[in-house]
């Protein structure tokens, strides 16, 4: 088979991830032709591209596909998508992200290719956009949706965002969740001692760790305002953030102005390969994000065993399930936060139960054989229909 995928940057990032270990599995596990076809990488959230083609993957670098809408470098972009896809001759193409979705989907379309696909890793609209914008993207969406067969979303959540959106019919969707290699966050324990030893740690220390970009809408002073609480009442307490962005120097004159240096860390940018080893030195992990897919870092996390306490936006009460592998609270619910942080930082049996049982669920539904699996059955059936329907 002939698959090319479209994603509009690859930087550090969940649906980049995704992207690469489809690549990889294609090409790899069932010998098919594939190119990945992608902007470069920029911004503060460092890049993949390395990674990617280091797993043997054949990339097409296009200059002009960028992530902000700017007419010229978007006209580009787009005749550079549609020249590759002529060159290469694919049987399948496969869209990721906004701006790649939406010229990816035009030129396939405009070509007659057989199959396209595009996953939706996260809804491009959200009710924290002017509303203007929010239409205006919604009505692009619409207008892609008109130029691809089928679509994949990493979350039934993102499923029902676009279906009632009007994006599209609820039976063009498949649900196929975002995998990972599972076993190194199944055995991360056995870098605990090691890492917690590397960053200071005492062994009564509790450690609630955060793996997100420093960016808006990622909801860092939301756990900020929590430590005002939490800290004074428990001196073992230690914050643990992993991920870079353009709210560094203001978080950290937050952090300063508090007096909390000695109680905070943050370790910027990690590759993904790394984030086991840094998931073994906490002990709960906060996901405070106000719009998200279904971050990777929740699934991620209850693999290495730590309870989350997340709030309940789009697909996280998918694997977070209160009372069984963590806790779900409203958005900027602030007491609820503090609460359910105390309650965790008191009980070391309840994380190890909240853990196990993260664990148990997680283990079978994220690993990437499944998912690159699952991706290509729908390549294959797809394929037959529109086979049977050009006959």
């Amino acid at each position: 088979m002939r698959v090319l995928h479209i994603i509009t940057r690859l930087i550090v990032g969940g649906a980049q991830e995704n992207t690469i270990l489809t690549c990889e599995d294609l090409i790899h596990r069932y010998h098919d032709d594939v190119l990945l076809v992608t902007g470069p990488p920029l911004g503060p959230e460092g890049s993949l591209l390395e990674r990617a083609r280091t797993g043997g993957i054949p990339i097409k670098l296009v200059p002009s596909l960028r992530r902000a809408i700017n007419p010229w470098h978007d006209l580009r972009a787009y005749l550079a998508i549609r020249k590759s896809i002529k060159e290469f001759r694919p049987e399948v193409v496969h869209t990721h992200s906004a701006k790649a979705g939406i010229l990816g989907r035009a030129a396939a379309w405009q070509l007659r290719v057989p199959v396209v696909v595009h996953t939706v890793h996260g809804a491009p609209f959200h009710p924290y956009q002017p509303a203007v914008a929010q239409k205006f993207v919604i009505a692009c969406e619409k207008w892609a949706a008109a130029h691809c067969h089928a679509f994949i979303s990493v979350a039934d959540a993102m499923t029902d965002l676009m279906v009632n959106a009007g994006i599209a019919s609820r039976e063009r969707f498949t649900t196929i969740y975002s995998g990972m290699d599972v076993k190194p966050f199944l055995d991360c324990d056995k870098h605990r001692a090691e890492m917690r030893c590397k960053l200071g740690y005492d062994e009564q220390d509790v450690v609630i760790g955060t793996i997100a970009r420093l960016f808006h809408l990622k909801g860092h002073e939301d756990i900020l305002a929590a430590a005002e609480t939490i800290i004074p009442k428990f001196p073992q307490v230690r914050f643990l953030w992993v991920g870079e962005g353009v709210l560094r120097p203001r978080l950290e004159a937050q952090i300063r102005s508090r007096g909390w240096e000695g109680r905070f860390h943050l370790a910027g940018l990690v590759p993904p390969d790394d984030l086991p080893r840094w998931l073994s030195a906490m002990d709960v992990i906060v996901h405070t994000s106000l719009r998200e897919g279904l971050a990777r870092v929740l699934p991620q996390a209850l693999l290495s065993g730590k309870p989350v306490v997340s709030y309940d936006i789009d697909g996280a009460r998918e694997v977070v399930i209160p009372g069984q592998t963590g806790y779900l609270i409203p958005p900027r619910n602030l007491s609820g936060l503090i609460a359910a942080l105390e309650e965790l930082v008191q009980t070391e049996h309840l994380r190890q139960t909240l853990g196990k049982r993260g664990q148990e669920l997680c283990s079978q539904e994220f690993d990437r054989y499944k998912m690159t699996e699952r991706i290509r059955a729908l390549y294959v059936r797809l394929l037959k229909e529109q086979g049977k329907a050009q006959g």
